[in-house]
Order: C-alpha cells, then sequence, then structure tokens
C-alpha cells in the first residue's frame, strides 16, 4: 500500500466524482494499484483562487477498467472527507519535497504528473494540516467542547517529527475513519459553507454563545452510501430539515424547492419568496445533481 497525490479539477475532461470515483489512463495504473485500500489527497486548482490546493482525501477501495474508453480505468473511494482548509501546495515550503528542487523552484516534471506517490510522512503532515482548524461554532455538550477533539494541531503536527513510535500517524489515520469524527467535520464543514444560514428559510439563528441553530444535512444519507463530501451536504433549520428527509421538500438540480403533495400545511411563507433555495457562490461547495437526483428519485414524495 502506499498513499499518493490524486490532481484533479472542477472542469476535468475525466470521468471524475472526487467522492467516488477517479478516472485515469493507463500510464498511471501501476501507481493506482500501489494505493488499494490506501489513502489518497485530491490536488489541484479551486474556482476564483489562485495556484494549486490540497483540498481533501479518500481511500481507494477498488479499481475497474472504463468498458467505454480504451485504456482507461477508475479508482473507486470511500471514507471521502473535505479538509477544513485548502492548502495551498507551496505552503511552508511545500509538502512534497520531490515536488521542488533545491533552489526552491517547482520540478516541473515531477509536477505534470496526474498521480505521484509520496513519503508517508508527507501524506500524514498534509492531513494534519488539512484538519487542524478548530470549529468556529462549538457543539453544545461537554464532549464537543473538550480541546480540540476534532483536529491535528500544529504542535501534535511538530511532536509528529519526533515520534519513533508512529503514535501520531495511527491516530490520525484512525481518525480519518472514525464516525463521530467524521460527522463533526462535515457538520462544520456544511456551516461554514453555509454562514450558519438555513438554505430553505435564510434563517441565520444564533444563540449567545454563537452557536447556530442550523444543521448540517445529508442530502443522500451515510446509511444509503451517501459520503461526508460538502457537495452531499446542505445547512437546514430544524423545521425543514425534519421535512427535508422525509422526503416532503426537496430541491431540482437549478435548486428550486420542490414541495410535496404530501404536505398537510402551506409553507411557503417559511421559504424565500422566488423559491429557490440559498447555496454558495463556489460552484464545488453547491449540492452535486448526483445527489439531488438521489434525493428526489428516492426520498422525494413528489
Amino acid at each position: 500500500m502506499a498513499n499518493a497525490i490524486f490532481y484533479h479539477r472542477e472542469d476535468s475532461v475525466y470521468d471524475d466524482d472526487p467522492a467516488d470515483r477517479y478516472h485515469f489512463p493507463k500510464q498511471y495504473l501501476s501507481r493506482v494499484e500501489q494505493t488499494l485500500n490506501d489513502f489518497i489527497v485530491y490536488y489541484g486548482p479551486l474556482s476564483g483562487r489562485l495556484g494549486r490546493f490540497y483540498s481533501a482525501f479518500a481511500r481507494v477501495a477498488r479499481i475497474e477498467v472504463d468498458q467505454r474508453l480504451a485504456d482507461h480505468y477508475y479508482a473507486y473511494v470511500d471514507s471521502f472527507l473535505n479538509f477544513d482548509t485548502d492548502i495551498l501546495y507551496s505552503e511552508n515550503g511545500g509538502y512534497e519535497k520531490a515536488l521542488f528542487k533545491s533552489d526552491g523552484s517547482v520540478n516541473g516534471g515531477r509536477a505534470v504528473q496526474a498521480v505521484r506517490i509520496i513519503d508517508r510522512n508527507e501524506f500524514i503532515a498534509i492531513v494534519a494540516r488539512g484538519l487542524s482548524k478548530e470549529p468556529e461554532w462549538p457543539g453544545r455538550t461537554d464532549e464537543e467542547t473538550a480541546t480540540n477533539p476534532l483536529g491535528f494541531s500544529e504542535l501534535d503536527q511538530a511532536a509528529f517529527e519526533h515520534d519513533p513510535n508512529n503514535e501520531f500517524e495511527r491516530r490520525i489515520v484512525q481518525q480519518l475513519v472514525n464516525r463521530p469524527f467524521r460527522e463533526a467535520k462535515f457538520k462544520q464543514h456544511v456551516r461554514e459553507a453555509y454562514d450558519r444560514t438555513c438554505a430553505f428559510t435564510g434563517l441565520r439563528l444564533i444563540n449567545g454563545h454563537g452557536r447556530p441553530e442550523v444543521e448540517a444535512a445529508h442530502i443522500k444519507p451515510v446509511e444509503a452510501g451517501g459520503p461526508d463530501t460538502i457537495r452531499n451536504g446542505i445547512a437546514l433549520s430544524g423545521t425543514v430539515h425534519w421535512m427535508f428527509d422525509r422526503g416532503l421538500l426537496s430541491l431540482a438540480e437549478d435548486f428550486t424547492i420542490l414541495h410535496s403533495r404530501q404536505l398537510n400545511h402551506d409553507v411557503s411563507r417559511l421559504l424565500p419568496g422566488d423559491g429557490k433555495a440559498i447555496v454558495p457562490s463556489p460552484a464545488h461547495l453547491r449540492p452535486h445533481p448526483h445527489y439531488l437526483e438521489w434525493h428526489r428519485d428516492i426520498c422525494f414524495k413528489a
């Protein structure tokens, strides 16, 4: 097994869906095969921002031949999770040592590789940095407000460099698949993406301690195979969250709010005047059409 960087861009010509699959040509097959059952980091440009960023991680679950395009393959992934913060590739001198020459310039031959194997220590350092942001709005329970239960501090990262027993590595890898950890991170990411505002009502209710009332809803539930990507999430107030989960409300691909005929009350006064959900401006944070389609087809009581 090995860790790797997978290059991805939002306007890719490849049939990518980072939370589900990575599409690649045969020239990278031997490298991708090394990552089977191990974690990779997604890297590439983000719309509206200069540079290239590490933005998420996932675990390669299986590799399949593309039946429609010769000499191409799919790496299907699980355990996808966005980073708290997108990490500029050159931050602090760079995390991938082979990506830079001795004079600090970028190694062009390495940079153009869409799949590149990285050292385990580099992978751990990237993930630790990516998950190091504490939630701005801590939860209500004592467990959630304990000292930094969710992230990995800079002190942790420094300790990792002098950890001969790899305790930090074991701890961080265990957290990557830990359900409570992932739920907390998903909630943190969705609340931040929607600025604590309910996408259906526009309400932004904050209590005296700065905690938002809004909840992070999975569009396709985890129990149904839905991933913890922001694009499978939406920020909703309690009442509309309840209706959304029960298929009484849904979303069209253009984010028009759909009302079920089984609703026994007119809720239009709760919703925006134009009938459309309020979603993040950056396209890579908005609900993905694939998950919205699943909700309409499987959950929505039209």
